[in-house]
């Protein structure tokens, strides 16, 4: 790693970090020794900064590497075309343009020294000319080090506010007052939820402060900003711990109201505090079931699963608590609050499918459904039933060890019964035994709702009793029909 401009350096942990650095950086060497070169060739600076210099400092720089300059968009444009393997100029308003070279994705932009009047979503765009000011009005010191890039790669790292100090210690302070920080762009405290979850930092006393007297202020933001930022938080190593932040500090009565108010509602098990306990206890359960890479759709659902409690919660005569058909009423809560944050079609139907099916199973009991009651299970489910098993033994969180061993045991037994179904028919494509064109020849009808209907009752029967043969299918159909009363062509 270059050497660094700071005196304040714990010879150890600090040395540690430093050279850490210096193994992530040294695998973009080339590209970063270009890159110097063209720059010092043009008579501009340039440096590595932000979130690559702090991924760098952990370890776990990626391709995407961000970096300020002196140099306007226009001037960086003309020596990077000839260089650059693409050049998209999408952000060049911002004074942001973006780079491919190789596998590195880069991302340079002019010093900023941004305007913000506290109250729109957009600052006044204004370059700034120096480093120092750029840094200071980044979001947290941990992301306001730089790496001056020079025609030999690194050269010295730059630290004036003490982000290292504050990597070391796992803390998330603001360069400036966290109240000047966060009016200028209140997304940053959304962020600071995210990187608690990312990195496992823990959030400085003022800042915390500062998120709870201006969580109202995230309301200024575009839910599609918001979007991201949730989709970033749940995705990262500890997302329990950014969405407790989130929820303790006010913000996600702003953004994700649903969550919070699970802490009114008593879990029926009482086995935690409450229901979003509960929740949070799911969702870590549900990580740990995961393949490998982190599965966005399980996550949002293992949060969601129980936001219809509140609203469906019971006072028992016996002094119990019922939350009957809260699956049903969190279901359509969920679809109205993943559209308001502007997500896929695809992605509100999933999770709000695993939210309506999650307790499905407890209907299981040990092991008397029907094959039919399986297939349908099965069908329902469609493509996501290997999340709904997860989610499904995610959600047993009882300290009854016995009743806990009992819940997972009938699920095994279901997932058995399934793979039995499933090597004897197609579960995973259930369809009538006689298609539309069929339909129309025995009934003699034309195209319509008619063969739709003939269609469902087909289905329902495959559902019922699995596949038919083909005569025995075409007898059921004439037999319904007849009963219908309606005359055959």
């Amino acid at each position: 790693m270059p050497e660094a401009s700071r005196d304040r350096i714990d010879s150890a942990s600090d040395a540690e970090l430093l050279a850490a650095a210096q193994v992530s950086l040294n695998q973009h060497g080339e590209v970063l020794r270009g890159l110097g070169r063209m720059f010092a060739d043009s008579g501009h600076e340039l440096y590595l900064v932000g979130g690559s210099v702090r991924d760098a400092l952990l370890g776990r720089l990626g391709s995407d590497l961000d970096f300020t300059t002196d140099a306007r968009p226009e001037q960086m444009q003309e020596f990077l075309r000839g260089w650059a393997d693409a050049v998209w100029d999408t952000g060049i308003a911002f004074g942001t343009l973006g780079v491919a070279k190789g596998q590195d994705r880069l991302e340079l932009t002019t010093f900023r020294a941004d305007t913000y009047d506290q109250v729109s979503r957009h600052p006044e765009v204004r370059f700034g000319d120096n480093l120092a000011d750029d840094l200071v009005r980044r979001d947290f010191t941990v992301n306001a080090m730089a790496v001056r890039i020079t025609p030999e790669g690194p050269a010295e790292f730059l630290d004036p506010l003490g982000g290292l100090a504050a990597l070391r210690a796992g803390a998330l302070d603001t360069p400036a007052e966290p109240e000047v920080s966060f009016g200028d762009d209140p997304l940053r405290m959304l962020r600071a939820a995210r990187f608690v979850s990312q990195l496992g930092f823990t959030v400085a006393p003022r800042v915390r402060r500062a998120l709870e007297e201006m969580a109202p202020q995230l309301g200024r933001i575009s839910v599609e900003r918001v979007a991201a930022e949730l989709d970033k938080l749940l995705l990262g190593t500890d997302p329990v711990a950014g969405v407790d932040l989130m929820v303790a500090s006010g913000l996600g009565d702003v953004v994700l109201p649903e969550v919070g108010a699970m802490r009114m509602a008593i879990d029926e098990h009482h086995q935690h505090k409450d229901v979003y306990q509960h929740s949070l206890t799911v969702l870590r359960q549900a990580i740990d079931l995961e393949d490998g890479e982190p599965d966005l759709v399980l996550r949002w659902a293992a949060l969601l699963h129980d936001i219809g409690k509140p609203a469906t919660r019971k006072h028992e005569p016996d002094g119990g608590v019922s939350f009957h058909h809260h699956e049903v009423v969190g279901a359509k809560m969920t679809r109205k609050r993943l559209r308001a944050l502007k997500y896929s079609k695809q992605m509100v139907d999933d999770v709000s499918q695993l939210v309506y099916l999650h307790l499905r199973f407890h209907g299981y009991g040990d092991g008397r459904w029907t094959d039919s009651a399986v297939r349908r299970y099965v069908t329902d489910a469609g493509p996501l039933l290997n999340r709904l098993h997860k989610l499904v033994r995610a959600d047993c969180t009882t300290r009854n060890k016995r009743r806990a061993a009992r819940l997972q045991a009938n699920y095994d037994d279901l997932e058995h019964r399934i793979a039995e179904l499933a090597a004897k028919e197609d579960l995973a494509r259930v369809r009538p035994d006689l298609d539309g064109n069929e339909i129309m020849r025995i009934l003699g009808i034309p195209a319509g709702p008619q063969v739709g209907q003939a269609w469902n009752h087909l289905k329902e029967l495959r559902l019922d009793r699995g596949p038919l043969e083909h005569d025995e299918a075409v007898e059921e159909l004439v037999k319904w029909w007849n009963e219908k009363g309606e005359p055959r062509v």
